[in-house]
């Protein structure tokens, strides 16, 4: 590319002329082959008139006069261009021009320009690089620290890269060609200005348009134009949110409700729900006491599952309220989170904002008909479910459960507990003897499934009667003894037959056989007296008496 230089108004060629130090012009051998000898006598005589006012190391202007296939496409013959001046002569006699040098010169006046004077500078994120990121400032590399890429941590930078900005030069060595520049700087002093405008403006009450910087598990951050305000989780709606990002997301614009203003903390609290109509305004009129309702499981505890009936607006259903007939363990085997359920509404509590739910109540109660299903003195087979120590329940049908009182297991026997009599998962034949649907209670009976005893014991038994039983019970007035056949009588203290006793148990034992004479037999009060008439020793005793009466 040849080039015809021109002095620059503002380069050193504005001092006093000096002579020329440099030898006459030399012409390349070649130009003979492109020029004619008038040309090249011109050309020579306008080089060498410029030889004058222009030195080595300086930026000119020039003109260029023919572009080769080496030279860059963005130039064409013609173009006035500034240049640095390397060499006015090398080897072959030709000025050595750099416009690449005469390029980053100018920029980097410009950047000196800018450091000096504190003036923002524009540059391009290119790549990132270890402790942050190379930015292009009109052609030159600068570094940025990652700590000053914003005002908080960038989780990723790379998302960034190829986009332009703002900085501020805050390190420049020409020597060592180092630049580093913060784009923090111009953000706090950003903010800054617009938090001392914000401190005068904003007040609680008020409703802001703000932007999503950040989201958090507890809430979003919220810039209202310099200054971040919290909009806690709680704040975002009167539903259930699991988190944040179900809501808002990083970048969306957002009309807010200022909650709260600290500025010796700088903190500011934002509402969005509070923008929202009350839901629990007319709860009461809205769903009526028994009406039928569907809603989406949202929560389950121990004692029964959350219903949401629409955006803040929640139901308990209460472990007790699932089910007629189940005995529901954990409400967890009813219902799962996110399952669609229908129920009816008993009670409604705006104050408190509570509204009380059941799903059992959308089907029919079937312990109202049991009364006519399973009248008194129904004959039916169940199975022992649970034993207890008052009696034991058993299951007359899918999730009813009917109950054998202790006192109803034996016409003859005390039962001291239901184990003597049944056992868990036996099959038994047993009579209905109370149906109260309002309590859920079945009262059944065992006994009352045989026929009583008492009936023909007094034949059996006539008085006078002699017989031989065993003690089973020592009681404070006489003793109960077992006749066989499940059968007991009872022996006062009066009629043992033992002299100046005055309680049985000094002189009488449990399991201890005694001869028997009936005084009485009372089938209504199912009782029998009998008289002790001797008490003949057992061989398992002898023994043990007559090695006493050795150690003695």
């Amino acid at each position: 590319m040849l080039v015809d230089t021109q002095e620059l108004p503002d380069s050193k060629a504005e001092s006093p002329a000096t002579p020329s130090r440099h030898s006459p012009l030399r012409v390349r051998a070649d130009l003979h082959e492109e020029y004619s000898p008038d040309e090249i006598a011109k050309m020579t005589e306008l080089y060498e008139g410029t030889l004058s006012n222009i030195e080595e190391g300086e930026i000119v202007k020039s003109k260029v006069l023919r572009v080769t296939d080496k030279d860059p496409r963005s130039l064409k013959e013609g173009d006035e261009i500034e240049v640095f001046l390397e060499h006015l002569e090398d080897q072959e006699g030709a000025v050595v021009l750099s416009k690449k040098k005469a390029d980053f010169m100018r920029v980097w006046e410009r950047i000196r320009e800018a450091y000096e004077k504190d003036e923002p500078v524009q540059g391009t994120l290119v790549k990132k690089i270890k402790g942050g990121v190379v930015v292009d400032l009109m052609g030159v590399d600068a570094f940025l620290p990652g700590s000053q890429i914003a005002l908080r941590r960038v989780p990723n930078i790379d998302e960034l890269l190829g986009q332009t900005f703002e900085f501020k030069i805050i390190k420049l060595n020409k020597r060592r060609r180092n630049i580093v520049v913060s784009r923090r700087v111009l953000l706090e002093a950003e903010r800054k200005t617009k938090r001392e405008v914000l401190m005068k403006e904003l007040q609680v009450g008020q409703v802001r348009k703000g932007v999503v910087k950040n989201i958090t598990d507890f809430g979003a951050f919220i810039d209202l134009g310099g200054v971040d305000g919290l909009l806690h989780i709680t704040d975002m709606s009167y539903g259930r949110v699991s988190h944040p990002s179900e809501l808002v997301h990083i970048g969306q614009e957002l009309e807010v409700k200022v909650l709260d203003i600290d500025w010796e903390r700088e903190r500011i609290s934002l509402g969005l729900k509070q923008l929202l109509a009350y839901p629990w305004k007319n709860v009461a009129e809205k769903y009526p006491v028994g009406t039928r309702v569907q809603g989406k499981v949202v929560s389950i505890t121990n004692y029964g599952a959350f219903v949401e009936l629409e955006p803040g607006i929640e139901g308990l259903v209460h472990i007790s309220e699932m089910s007629w007939t189940r005995n529901v363990r954990h409400p967890s085997k009813i219902v799962s989170i996110g399952e669609t359920i229908e129920a009816v509404v008993l009670k409604v509590d705006e104050t408190e904002e509570k509204v009380s739910l059941g799903m059992k109540q959308t089907e029919e109660d079937p312990w109202m008909a049991l009364p006519q299903k399973y009248p008194v003195g129904t004959r039916l087979r169940g199975k022992v479910r649970n034993l207890t120590s008052f009696g034991a329940f058993v299951e007359i049908e899918p999730g009813i459960d009917g109950l054998i009182h202790i006192s109803d297991m034996s016409w003859t026997k005390r039962v001291q507990h239901p184990s003597e009599v049944v056992k868990k998962g036996d099959e038994v034949e047993v009579l209905i003897l109370n149906v109260d649907a309002e309590n859920k209670r079945i009262s059944l009976g065992l006994k009352q499934a045989q026929e009583d005893p008492w009936l023909k014991i007094g034949e059996t038994y006539p008085v006078g009667t002699e017989l031989r039983g065993r003690v089973l019970r020592l009681m404070d007035k006489g003793v109960v003894v077992d006749l066989g056949s499940d059968i007991e009588g009872f022996v006062p203290q009066s009629q043992l037959g033992i002299p100046d006793i005055t309680n049985p148990a000094d002189a009488v034992k449990e399991g201890q056989a005694v001869e028997l004479k009936v005084l009485e037999v009372d089938p209504i009060h199912h009782r029998i007296v009998l008289a002790a008439t001797g008490w003949p020793k057992d061989e398992s005793e002898e023994p043990a008496k007559k090695d006493a009466q050795a150690d003695a």
